[in-house]
């Protein structure tokens, strides 16, 4: 297993410029397109041998990440709406930047159309917890295995609603970023029986800090997890020693810990002296 080092502190600071100037726009990711949910392309610093690719997004057209501009409110006819964004098969649907709101995700939970839909794509809608609430509830999503709610407003309350939530019992990709489910919502995700399926789950930016770490690391619910995202959160040393320590995390392959607050003196060190059998990629700046 190859061990991974701090870059030196050039490249870091011309690493932090830039991979922050995306995120004083829409944020730190591209939207959720595709089976990788917007990781097909690495869009954080990582450690020597890692490609460096932009944050980009995806292409314009249904499915595009930026080919819908940013409308200023929902659609005039949110059903016509939604059949537009649906793939003909009627597995994805991918309403990024809508803003059909908690009005627009009572129609999609009571549309047919959407039955047998398994990536759903709801980046950036307002939805809130109520919102929620009412995909939680709905049977409608209940073969869903791709969630991307990417900047919704959503809080812990939101986050316990999915974990318990007998209708998410197949995601296997979760997206969460730019959220406000804190470490109480960690904790949920990490005691349910809806994480044991998931291979990806990006908790970016959700004020996550060393009691969040310390849930995921010690969740056996999480032992198919390949990739995990918590960029900028309030992560300390502590936080990723536990992570890297983890004895429930076997099939972790990539983790990210950027912009988060780890000591980089101590990083190196427990870089080299992690004990996750499946790691191949840590990113740190």
């Amino acid at each position: 297993m190859p061990i991974y080092k701090i870059m030196v502190q050039g490249v870091l600071v011309l690493g932090w410029l830039i991979w922050s100037l995306p995120a004083m726009g829409a944020g730190e990711h591209s939207p959720h397109e595709g089976n990788q949910m917007g990781h097909d392309s690495e869009k954080h610093g990582g450690h020597p041998g890692a490609a460096k690719k932009g944050h980009g997004g995806g292409k314009p057209g249904k499915h595009g990440g930026h080919g819908y501009g940013r409308p200023k409110g929902p659609p005039a006819d949110i059903p016509a709406h939604i059949r537009e964004r649906l793939d003909p098969d009627g597995t994805k649907v991918n309403l990024n930047r809508s803003l059909i709101g908690v009005k627009g995700i009572k129609i999609l939970a009571d549309m047919p159309e959407l039955k047998n839909v398994k990536s759903l794509a709801l980046q950036g809608n307002k939805l809130g917890d109520e919102g929620v609430q009412i995909l939680a509830e709905s049977e409608t999503f209940k073969h869903t295995e791709n969630l991307s709610l990417w900047g919704n407003q959503i809080s812990a309350q939101g986050a316990r609603m999915l974990a318990e939530s007998p209708n998410m019992k197949n995601l296997k990709e979760l997206k969460l970023t730019r959220n406000k489910i804190g470490d109480e919502g960690v904790e949920a995700l990490a005691a349910s029986e809806n994480s044991t399926a998931l291979t990806f789950m990006d908790l970016s930016a959700n004020e996550i800090s060393d009691r969040g770490a310390l849930a995921i690391a010690n969740s056996p619910r999480f032992a198919n997890l390949k990739t995990l995202d918590l960029y900028n959160n309030r992560i300390s040393t502590e936080g990723m020693q536990a992570l890297l320590q983890s004895k429930n995390l076997k099939s972790l392959e990539k983790l990210i810990l950027v912009r988060n607050e780890i000591d980089p003196e101590k990083a190196d060190e427990l870089a080299k002296n992690q004990s996750l059998p499946s790691l191949r990629r840590l990113e740190l700046h």
